[in-house]
């Protein structure tokens, strides 16, 4: 691998597109660290050290929302606007007549994806600042009076760093090398990596050496874990037959090819739905444990203690959501491939399956077949940091299993793209 990296900075072409990358990711984080005015940084440091919605969000702001910055929201918005556009396209006529255009189709597509990014980053940006002035780290929000000025002039700014955040992403998918939105994520997190490493020093000079070493290692297995899974698939073989005439006569030509259906298709999406629906419960309750309505406030404490992330109960329950958001997420996004039309009209066929609805049925059954292996190892992600914390008894560290899906995605796909680029070029890439 190493031999392959340095084959790509020999070439001028490979080298500038490596160096572009690095350009904006110097640039982003930059802009991480323009902060908005009138914050409370001590208070600020405390609610993220309770608050695990918060601490979600700071996953995908590349620890931009921790300071409070223009960038605070990071490309969150446009993750959610992908995901609804994506569960849209199948429900709305338009939208699947529109997918099945082509490249002009998924063009028009990805202008609606921005368009309905910036509604959605404004009322997160709204919500993140009324959360924060109700915790005490701001003064001066809402929306009438003296306070409307300032909160439109804050919640302008972090709509704005979220869209320049999109178009950075974008300019390295055009001129870089693999996804840029992912690979603005990728950046965040590993540049929280120093503080990771400090939070484990720490606690290893507290008489927790052993716990650290453990924790590593648990990390190390669970990184090799998510690479098999990633990568793995199962190959369907498929036949593929054309015909040609020649000299006034027809022949029949024929090819064999395979479609990969993989063991983990979903990718990070059902960690990110499932917690968001185990969080905003616990996190709405919050805001009523001090009513003066006396069922209120105790039924607001009953949800707290059932959402509590500390407790066994909350792992459990957030484990099975991520199994079912896999198979859910699955499915929509498999029926909106078409594979057993498309291979229909270009002459492809599984041997021993009837071309046409046989074909889509077969895919489904192998489909759900080879998903519970990816939903159950997603599930078992999902609930490490809870067995990770009860392994090790390491309190000051978090193994982020959403964090380390995206780091080890993207890097894999980084790595696949960079070995076809190598390959148009005759060079021995990564894979031997």
């Amino acid at each position: 691998m190493l031999e392959a990296m340095l084959n790509a900075w020999r070439l001028p072409d490979l080298r500038r597109k490596l160096l572009f990358i690095f350009g904006i990711l110097v640039v982003f984080r930059f802009v991480a660290h323009v902060p908005v005015p009138g914050v409370d940084s001590n208070s600020l440091n405390n609610l993220f050290q309770t608050n695990q919605l918060l601490g979600m969000l700071d996953l995908f702001s590349g620890g931009a929302m921790r300071n409070l910055s223009v960038a605070a929201m990071g490309v969150y918005p446009y993750i959610t606007a992908s995901i609804i556009m994506q569960l849209m396209v199948p429900v709305i006529p338009a939208l699947e007549a529109l997918s099945k255009e082509g490249e002009m189709g998924r063009h028009r597509i990805n202008q609606y994806t921005h368009w309905l990014t910036v509604p959605l980053a404004a009322l997160q940006a709204f919500g993140q600042l009324v959360l924060l002035q109700s915790q005490g780290v701001l003064t001066n929000v809402g929306l009438q009076g003296p306070a409307l000025l300032p909160t439109l002039a804050m919640v302008i700014s972090m709509t704005a760093g979220t869209m320049l955040l999109v178009w950075l992403g974008e300019l390295i998918t055009e001129n870089g090398i693999g996804n840029g939105v992912s690979i603005i994520i990728f950046g965040g997190i590993v540049a929280s990596l120093p503080q990771l490493v400090a939070q484990g020093y720490v606690g290893a000079s507290g008489g927790n050496a052993m716990g650290i070493v453990v924790f590593a290692a648990i990390g190390f297995f669970l990184v090799a874990a998510i690479v098999f899974f990633q990568e793995a698939q199962r190959r369907i073989p498929v036949q593929y037959t054309r015909s040609l005439f020649r000299g006034g006569r027809m022949y029949r030509q024929g090819g064999a090819s395979h479609i990969p259906l993989r063991v983990n298709s979903a990718g990070m999406i059902p960690l990110i739905f499932a917690a968001s629906i185990m969080i905003f419960p616990g996190t709405v309750a919050s805001y009523f444990t001090v009513s003066s309505v006396g069922w209120v406030a105790n039924l607001a404490q009953i949800i707290n203690r059932m959402f509590d992330t500390t407790g066994p109960a909350y792992w459990i329950f957030y484990g099975l959501l991520v199994v079912a958001f896999t198979f859910f997420y699955t499915l929509v996004i498999f029926q909106q491939q078409n594979l057993a039309e498309s291979l229909q009209k270009n002459g492809g066929f599984i041997p021993g399956i009837r071309p046409g609805r046989p074909t889509a049925q077969y895919f489904n059954a192998v489909l759900i077949r080879i998903t519970w292996a990816g939903a159950v190892f997603l599930g078992l992600v999902a609930v490490m940091p809870y067995l990770a914390e009860i392994a090790t008894n390491v309190r000051a560290l978090q193994l982020s299993s959403t964090g380390l899906l995206i780091v080890v995605g993207v890097a894999l796909d980084f790595m696949r793209q960079l070995e076809s680029q190598l390959l148009m070029r005759n060079y021995e890439g990564f894979i031997r």
